[in-house]
């Protein structure tokens, strides 16, 4: 039945046949995360790091109604060209987006779902989603961490996307039993800079040992993912005043124009560049090339 909407790719099929350390990729941040051609040539960088590190790389998107697990580089291209022409796919929207048989870029949330469903236990991405600041009133929530409780794949990132509410977004991850891991850091990194004044769960300092907590979780059946929050490189690190002082006058303009739900994050990340001369841009980019490395090193010790 699944063969239907589920599309691996040669390479991605065989590594997992053969139990080889394969790490899944989005694609949200190809058609919603930066212009084109930046969009795409980050993404083959990406992949590259992925390989170079041992592991082979699957960045996930559904095209033409296909969930598809392995892109070729055409469809990669075509994805960074569309932009944001290409519907933003969460859970929700998955059943509409396969049975009209459109294109969809996917969040962390719905990367997971088809992460899980093609067998792949490792996911690098940016940031993940949570909770929004002003979201007692709101009540916007990421669907990212529902999916963190209910899927297990492991989601390497530089944190929660500082244009949230850190503290709400580990309040609720408590809740839900997800175990936030620092990567030689006990403190909670927030995308952009390397701290937050949060701590992490736990710290471990080795890809090895987190596969082994990784091994651990799933063979209990303790179902649900795991963080595993990894800072931003120190070079590429932005000012941490600087950077709130960004994203403060990126909230006040979301406000004043009405906008929200899943155009949020886009908008906000969008208006920091903006602000910031196109300085978060470059961060954004090279911490995702971190998570990478990290991911295909820990798929490696799995």
């Amino acid at each position: 039945m699944l063969e239907k909407y589920l599309v691996i790719s040669d390479e991605v099929k065989e590594a997992i046949d053969n139990k080889n350390p394969v790490v899944a990729l989005e694609s949200t941040i190809i058609s919603h995360g930066m212009p084109y051609p930046q969009n795409v040539e980050t993404a083959l960088s990406v992949e590259k790091i992925v390989r170079e590190n041992g592991a082979v790389p699957a960045t996930i998107a559904i095209i033409g109604g296909k969930l598809k697990a392995g892109l070729s580089r055409d469809e990669i291209e075509y994805l960074g060209k569309k932009g944001r022409e290409i519907i933003k796919v969460s859970r929700r929207d998955i059943p509409y987006i396969v049975s009209k048989g459109l294109d969809g870029a996917t969040t962390v949330a719905s990367t997971m779902i088809i992460a899980a469903l093609s067998g792949i236990k490792i996911f690098a991405t940016g940031g993940i989603g949570g909770v929004h600041r002003g979201a007692q009133e709101t009540f916007d929530i990421s669907a990212d961490l529902q999916e963190l409780a209910n899927t297990n794949v492991a989601v390497v990132c530089a944190g929660a996307k500082s244009i949230l509410d850190l503290g709400l977004t580990l309040e609720y991850l408590e809740t839900l039993g997800v175990p936030v891991v620092g990567y030689k850091t006990d403190e909670l990194p927030a995308f952009y800079t390397r701290r937050s004044g949060f701590k992490v769960d736990y710290r471990l300092d080795t890809p090895k040992e987190i596969a082994n907590m990784l091994r651990v979780k799933w063979e209990l059946n303790l179902k649900g993912g795991v963080i595993i929050a990894n800072p931003i490189p120190k070079e590429y690190e932005m000012d941490y005043d600087t950077i709130n002082k960004a994203i403060e006058d990126a909230l006040e303009e979301a406000k004043y124009k009405g906008i929200k739900g899943k155009e949020t994050t886009p908008f906000l990340l969008s208006k920091v560049k903006d602000i910031t001369g196109g300085k978060s841009l470059e961060s954004n980019i090279q911490l995702v090339f971190n998570n990478a490395k990290l991911s295909a090193q820990i798929a490696v010790n799995m």
